[in-house]
């Protein structure tokens, strides 16, 4: 049973004998980096790149649905792209837009 399972994913036409399966596994490489700029503050975060990470994990996820056969790695890893880019962006708006009001309304409280 286990034997014959692993036949049909070395043998799908997104299995690891083709690039439909290697690219998306070494793309999963931009969102652990992504994950790992969690731990930098939010001023060195970039909108551009924070943005294209976020609008492509959209578009390529559900590219990755659309075709046949239906690519699943290439959708998780997109959908994991797009995720943790929106999670950097709202990291770096409330910075740049809600953290200082928050600090004058301290200040004047206080």
């Amino acid at each position: 049973m286990a034997a014959s399972k692993l036949q049909a994913f070395w043998n799908h036409p997104a299995g690891p004998k083709t690039i439909h399966f290697w690219a998306p596994t070494f793309k999963w490489g931009i969102s652990i980096a992504n994950v790992a700029d969690f731990a930098k503050p939010p001023e060195m975060i970039s909108y551009p790149q924070q943005v294209v990470v976020a609008c492509s994990g959209v578009i390529w996820a559900r590219w990755g649905m659309v075709i046949t056969p239906i690519n699943w790695n290439l959708s998780s890893v997109n959908a994991a792209m797009a995720v943790t880019g929106v999670c950097q962006l709202s990291r770096k708006i409330r910075h740049d837009y809600f953290s200082d009001e928050n600090n004058a309304t301290a200040s004047l409280e206080g």
